[in-house]
């Protein structure tokens, strides 16, 4: 649910909203300039859905699990409406792109569908709804040739940290994925555009930059006829005020020396990337269409560790994937024992009808995928604790996020190896920090996936 927002700028409220977003942080940025237009075209958003004039859900419609958390959302706020809690809700995302009309045949009380490329037209849409006109319900609308702009966002994040979309879609044809057809064919922003989005963002009170995007190294590609995410990020870091710049969801192709090397002399770019590999068997990456095998992934990933002093790779893989064997299992097991990646994340196979790999033969049992990402994980398990062990001691930097709850003194915050909502946290005491200060911090303990620091130096 969105946080309370300051009154509207128009001089009248035309009424009030609740606002839920799920998803991904790609989602999150739609979910922010929605946010953004309906408070520049004078609603008021709520903290609760009781008592709003209607109420906006940005749903997710990825994998099962997700669809999932849409639709238990959907329902929650459509018993709100018929209980008389709130007059309308609204539906949009990746869900709504996804199932389109189809989602009214199961949820008939939903009383506006807003696609994923027609966000923009959000206040159109309650103002319709507010109206009473419902002789159109819903508002769909084909992938631009450019992605849309991501200004004048108000957002959900907390003041000092943002996720910045520097493209759209993907052109990348991975049998498991259905993103192509929520999100359409990969389009960068310019240069110029993602640089005016990050000076916005800085002025506002961001000193941590997440870069994101389904495919960040595939960036500029169509644009420029080449990628120029090494060009972006040496834009991006000559932001005065910019503390930290993360690189997220990069492809392992396209990692040119260029780009290496920005990534491991940039001021404000920090030595954490996030590269999705999914599976390291060559069969199963053929059959998942990745372009990649696993000789020139371990090359990459060599090169890089050699080139990034401290680097903190974070990856994530899928179990059960149709025909995986126990052998080509055993072999992921063994290369995540060899790599030693410091943050990892594993995800059973889902089965969507809609994509390539429902027609692959050979679909596992559910309960071996899920034997299979148990075992995994407490595989990663020793690696994370292990990698957390050798911190003591050590002095990080720590940005402070949020006060821990009824604790004086005591503070929620991450450093350069944790990525907002998916890695650790960092439990820091120290006097008169706050939410949004960079703080010299000793480890001093560590528990589980977490940390616990001392604050030893001057906030900044």
């Amino acid at each position: 649910m969105a946080t309370v927002a300051p009154p509207p700028p128009s001089t009248q409220i035309k009424g009030s909203y609740a606002f839920v977003s799920l998803g991904c942080p790609k989602n999150l940025v739609d979910s922010e300039r929605m946010l953004g237009l309906l408070h520049l075209d004078g609603y008021q958003l709520v903290s609760e859905p009781e008592g709003s004039d209607f109420v906006v859900v940005n749903t997710c419609g990825f994998i099962e699990r997700a669809r999932e958390e849409s639709f238990a959302a959907i329902h929650e706020m459509l018993d709100l409406k018929r209980r008389g809690g709130t007059k309308g809700v609204i539906v949009s995302g990746c869900l709504a792109e996804r199932d389109k009309e189809a989602l009214l045949d199961r949820c008939p009380d939903i009383d506006q569908l807003v696609g994923v490329f027609a966000r923009e037209q959000v206040t159109k849409v309650a103002d319709r709804l507010l109206g009473g006109l419902h002789e159109q319900r819903t508002v769909f609308q084909p992938a631009p040739s450019r992605p849309l702009p991501d200004v004048a966002r108000l957002r959900i994040t907390p003041r000092h940290f943002a996720f910045l979309k520097i493209s759209e879609g993907c052109d990348r044809l991975c049998t498991f994925c259905a993103i192509p057809k929520m999100r359409g064919k990969h389009a960068s922003k310019p240069i110029e555009e993602v640089v005016a989005e990050a000076r916005e963002l800085v002025a506002d009170g961001v000193r941590e930059l997440n870069i994101v995007a389904q495919d960040t190294t595939y960036y500029g590609l169509d644009l420029y006829g080449r990628p120029r995410l090494a060009e972006l990020l040496s834009e991006l870091d000559r932001i005065n005020g910019l503390d930290w710049i993360r690189v997220m969801y990069l492809y392992p192709m396209y990692f040119s020396d260029e780009l290496i090397d920005v990534l491991a002399s940039g001021r404000a770019i920090i030595p954490y990337l996030d590269i999705p590999l999914q599976h390291i068997n060559d069969t199963m990456l053929r059959r998942m269409q990745r372009r990649v095998n696993r000789t020139d992934t371990e090359a990459l990933l060599g090169k890089l560790r050699r080139a990034i002093p401290e680097l903190v790779l974070r990856t994530t893989f899928i179990t059960g994937f149709p025909g995986e064997t126990e052998a080509q299992f055993e072999e992921l097991v063994d290369f995540v024992r060899e790599q030693h990646f410091e943050r990892l994340g594993v995800f059973t196979y889902s089965y969507e009808a809609d994509t390539p790999s429902a027609r692959l033969p050979d679909h596992v049992d559910e309960t071996i995928k899920q034997a299979r990402r148990e075992r995994l994980m407490a595989v990663q398990q020793e690696i994370a604790f292990a990698w957390n062990e050798r911190q003591l001691g050590r002095r990080l930097d720590v940005l402070i996020d949020r006060p821990v709850p009824d604790e004086p003194q005591a503070w929620i915050g991450r450093s350069f190896a944790d990525a907002p909502d998916v890695d650790g946290v960092v439990y820091v005491t120290g006097r008169k920090l706050r939410a949004g200060q960079n703080v010299p911090c000793e480890i001093v303990a560590s528990q589980d996936y977490d940390l616990v620091a001392a604050a030893v130096g001057k906030p900044r």
